[in-house]
């Protein structure tokens, strides 16, 4: 039996960039080819005394800013730490005593928001600075968790859809960190294989036209490439990964209506539900899908697409990065996600227990900068700032040391990088297809009852994938019964 990849963590925006073997090239943390250069400097400048990531010192001692985040998808010691890093070297060089310290929360995303909110509620642990999903903002601002902040922190060089995932009953409660948008992934020489002419993608497709070329590869008489066994995959596991894919959907179907208003009431009628679930069960069709798909998280489904077994993926824009350190240029090729995309990411928040407000709202406004927004997107994040994809005088920090040494992750000194880049260093596709489809992007439903809604909404739609799946209309008016239980109407 083929041995599955499991992922440490289950949410799209925290999970680690590990892939099976032939995945190459773990995101080890350094940011390569235009971004590397920033952690010679960072390493060089660092002031000494703050832990490092996932130190287990006792958060809230003296003189540190605590920040509580998920898992980097850059690995151990990657983008987010240094950039830590760099904040405390510019304390350093102002002789403030103060530091700022990175606690990486083990486990899932929904183990990861257990543990800050029974912190936060207990003040067990003093953490200043929280990385919340984007979904769990309005949770955290209902429970009083955390601080409103001045609403000049997100000015209007934040992506008008990414800005909106910071707001709750009117007010900003967090500042837009890294980003996060469904992507379409497809394997150029797959398609090549089957004589499709056009392989670039880049203007986007539809769900017809994505079967369509499912069928040419699939075409009688003409071999098929090698390991391969149906068209997509995506994630459908019994996670968030599933309330994504189904919100997608609905949301493609139902042209944007969304299942909540801008207060959390929910709003869906069962005509919208059935549209949405026909729609799901459209794009999810045995014929065409990745039998895995439905127990499939964001490691085995990357792990699948790459080893060959499909010709399209559904993933976030942290693959573009993994999965060019085995696949060329010729060989992947990344597309808008056909209908709708649903909008991830984090945002950065301030505890209300701090005690040392004012610097940590500097800490903050300092990694969201346009700077920092521009190495989060060299390192292979979605950034939140318009000008990161768009001004090219906005650069990581490198520009300033001409000719640093790019670490190398071979004796050979063959660069570990091989994700392309544009002439100003940013990822090729970056400001293309990456910040189009960020801009287009909608929202998974914004209520404090988040929790309880992807729990009901990933159950019911479970059946979906059943061996005895209900009808549309039955499906519907079930998955509308449970969300009234768990959603104010």
């Amino acid at each position: 039996m083929r041995r599955r990849l499991r992922t440490s963590g289950r949410g799209h925006g925290w999970v680690q960039g590990r892939v099976h073997g032939r995945v190459q090239g773990r995101l080890s943390g350094r940011v390569y080819g235009y971004g590397l250069a920033l952690a010679l400097l960072l390493t060089a400048c660092s002031g000494g005394g703050q832990a490092g990531p996932g130190a287990t010192a006792t958060p809230g001692a003296s003189g540190d800013i605590v920040v509580a985040s998920g898992r980097d998808v850059t690995g151990k010691g990657g983008i987010r730490q240094q950039l830590i890093d760099a904040w405390n070297a510019q304390q350093d060089r102002e002789h403030s005593d103060v530091h700022a310290r990175l606690v990486e929360l083990p486990g899932s995303a929904d183990q990861q928001r257990s543990q800050l909110l029974g912190a936060l509620q207990s003040g067990s642990a003093q953490y200043d600075v929280v990385n919340l999903d984007v979904t769990w903002v309005p949770e955290f601002a209902a429970a009083h968790l955390i601080r409103p902040l001045p609403d000049a922190l997100v000015g209007t060089d934040v992506i008008k859809s990414v800005a909106s995932t910071a707001r709750w009953g009117g007010k900003l409660y967090a500042v837009p960190f890294n980003s996060d948008v469904g992507l379409l992934y497809y394997r150029r020489d797959h398609l090549e294989q089957a004589h499709v002419q056009e392989t670039d993608l880049s203007k986007g497709i539809t769900w017809r036209q994505l079967r369509d070329l499912i069928d040419a590869v699939e075409a009688p008489g003409r071999s098929r490439p090698k390991g391969y066994e149906k068209g997509w995959t995506t994630q459908l596991g019994p996670y968030e990964g599933r309330t994504v894919n189904g919100i997608e959907a609905f949301l493609s179907a139902t042209d944007g209506a969304g299942l909540t208003d801008e207060n959390g009431r929910y709003t869906a009628t069962v005509q919208q539900l059935t549209d949405g679930i026909a729609e799901l069960r459209a794009r999810t069709q045995g014929a065409y899908t990745l039998g895995d798909a439905v127990r499939s998280d964001e490691g085995e489904s990357l792990t699948d697409f790459a080893d060959g077994r499909t010709a399209f993926l559904r993933h976030w824009p942290y693959a573009y990065r993994t999965l060019h350190q085995s696949l060329t240029d010729a060989q992947l090729g990344v597309a808008p996600l056909p209908g709708r995309a649903v909008l991830g990411g984090q945002n950065l928040a301030l505890a209300g227990s701090s005690q040392q407000a004012d610097k940590a709202s500097e800490l903050i406004r300092f990694l969201t900068s346009r700077e920092s927004e521009r190495c989060l997107l060299d390192a292979g994040f979605a950034a939140t700032r318009e000008s990161a994809y768009t001004a090219d005088d906005v650069t990581c920090g490198v520009a300033r040391t001409p000719g640093a040494a790019s670490p190398s992750a071979s004796p050979s000194g063959e660069s570990a990088d091989r994700m392309p880049r544009d002439d100003h260093g940013r990822p090729a596709y970056a400001r293309t297809i990456l910040l189009p489809a960020l801009r287009r992007a909608v929202q998974r439903p914004r209520t404090p009852l988040y929790g309880a809604f992807t729990q009901t909404f990933a159950t019911e739609l479970g059946t979906l994938f059943s061996d005895d799946p209900p009808g549309d209309a039955e499906l519907a008016a079930e998955l509308d019964k449970e969300l009234r239980k768990v959603l104010p109407g």
